[in-house]
């Protein structure tokens, strides 16, 4: 049975006009035309090394510098991506009213860059910094500018990774210099959610509230392997909320979708926002 055809698409469209309040759920797949790399292929499995681990982060120097060598080396391509038409699209589709909320498990802000208001950034954001002692923040254009002068004759080139980082090998970050917290001295950190850390209380609460405002939950590019993401699928389907899926490959939540369209996130959502509008065009 075809997994993207026009009868799947109608569906889609169909769904979201019967769905007025919305909570869409990101993940990698929607920034994926955008130059940014994807942790996982479409089976789910791990394309890449599988990233840093807060605790691991937190506790070793040698980690935390592998890990600024890396980000300093992937950082412009991350400060320099763009929104695509997927990340435009669910902005239209927010201006049209069909959108109440997006949660992404993105940490590039895209989102944000395309217009959506309503956005909460699951996982955190890559261009804020926060210092692990005393939660001091800054920028992480800011702290580009630090690690350049601490390095200003080190240059590595590798392949791009996933989160703004290029994967080097350990030998390439030897030498490496890592500045501390401005205010305290201590422990820099990138403001994101590593593997093995909590997401914040006051920010899961937010988007557990926003499901509970929504009539049906939408996930775009994501396989909703981490349990951060499959939840809200979960939790949609103990409320009894329709759920529907536009992503590439296999899900942990294939069983418990009313509806997947296997595409490419830029254009299924462009045709959708399309369809939508040229709907409210109608009815006006």
């Amino acid at each position: 049975m075809p997994t993207d055809s026009l009868e799947l698409r109608l569906r889609l469209r169909d769904f979201c006009r019967a769905q007025r309040r919305l909570l869409v759920l990101t993940g990698a797949g929607c920034s994926t035309a955008s130059g940014i790399p994807a942790y996982r292929d479409h089976t789910g499995e791990w394309r890449h090394p599988q990233p840093m681990r807060f605790e691991e982060f937190s506790r070793s120097a040698a980690a935390r510098r592998r890990y600024w060598a890396r980000s300093a080396a992937g950082w412009t391509r991350i400060a320099t991506a763009r929104p695509n038409a997927a990340h435009h699209a669910l902005a239209r589709l927010e201006g049209l009213g069909r959108i109440q909320a997006i949660v992404t498990q993105n940490v590039d802000g895209l989102h944000s860059k395309a217009g959506s208001r309503r956005v909460i950034d699951l996982h955190g954001r890559l261009d804020r910094v926060r210092c692990l002692d005393c939660g001091a923040r800054s920028t992480r254009a800011a702290l580009q500018d630090r690690l350049r002068a601490l390095n200003p004759r080190w240059r590595a080139a590798g392949h791009a990774g996933p989160d703004g980082d290029q994967q080097l090998t350990d030998r390439a970050c030897d030498g490496f210099q890592v500045p501390d917290c401005e205010h305290c001295g201590g422990r820099l950190k990138p403001d994101v959610v590593f593997f093995g850390e909590a997401i914040p209380r006051p920010r899961l609460a937010a988007a557990l509230r926003s499901l509970d405002r929504a009539d049906a939950l939408l996930v775009v590019g994501s396989s909703l392997m981490v349990f951060s993401g499959f939840r809200f699928v979960r939790d949609a389907r103990q409320r009894g909320l329709p759920v529907a899926a536009v992503t590439l490959g296999r899900t942990r939540a294939d069983e418990l979708l009313d509806l997947k369209l296997s595409a490419d996130c830029c254009d299924a959502l462009a045709w959708l926002a399309d369809e939508l509008d040229a709907a409210a065009l109608a009815e006006a």
